[in-house]
């Protein structure tokens, strides 16, 4: 576990994310942004994930300017396209089924921002291959209620049996990269001691 002195706050709804955060500081809160994700533009995939990410920790540290803030976004790329999360069922079908068929890249980006006005961000990236998945698989995958909330419309866990191949971190892949955001906070709080 990582301690810092200073209240943690993750920027998102994310259960699964919070699930990872717990993982690697114990003790968090939890303040959703309120950011339209719609309204941003970028050059490519890693720099829209990053400017995602850091609205994010803006308007939440903007509301807790006693907290260090961790925010995150996720992308998925596929054939050169950015997939975002599906509209309906139907579009959860489509997505899954182009998905299971080629490999892409998941990309999560963090930003931290901290009482003292620091603010840092950084973009993980993660490539998958899934196993083709049959009509009826994807049917019943995209009737699951959480895939409308996930880039991609679906999320990996680490012995998932969906998965052929992965190069990079399950972590990035669920949504908040903990390898890298443990050095981040290193980084920012050297003087605050973990246990692991």
């Amino acid at each position: 576990m990582i301690r810092v002195s200073v209240p943690v706050v993750l920027a998102s709804a994310s259960a699964t994310r919070r699930e990872l955060l717990g993982r690697l500081v114990g003790e968090f809160e939890v303040v959703p942004p309120a950011i339209d994700e719609g309204s941003f533009e970028a050059c490519g995939p890693s720099e829209l994930a990053l400017k995602l990410a850091e609205a994010k920790a803006a308007d939440v540290a903007a509301r807790r300017p006693d907290a260090l803030v961790i925010a995150a976004d996720t992308l998925v790329v596929c054939e050169g396209k950015i997939i975002g999360k599906p509209c309906d069922a139907a579009d959860a079908e489509r997505i899954l089924a182009l998905l299971s068929r080629h490999p892409h890249t998941v990309l999560t980006a963090v930003a931290v921002a901290t009482p003292q006005g620091r603010r840092r961000s950084f973009c993980a990236e993660a490539r998958v291959t899934m196993k083709p998945l049959s009509r009826r698989q994807i049917k019943a995958l995209a009737a699951e209620g959480d895939v409308m909330d996930k880039a991609g419309a679906y999320s990996l866990t680490p012995d998932d049996p969906r998965l052929r191949g992965l190069e990079g971190s399950i972590a990035t892949v669920m949504g908040l990269p903990l390898d890298e955001l443990a050095a981040l906070m290193a980084e920012l709080y050297p003087q605050d001691k973990g246990d692991a």
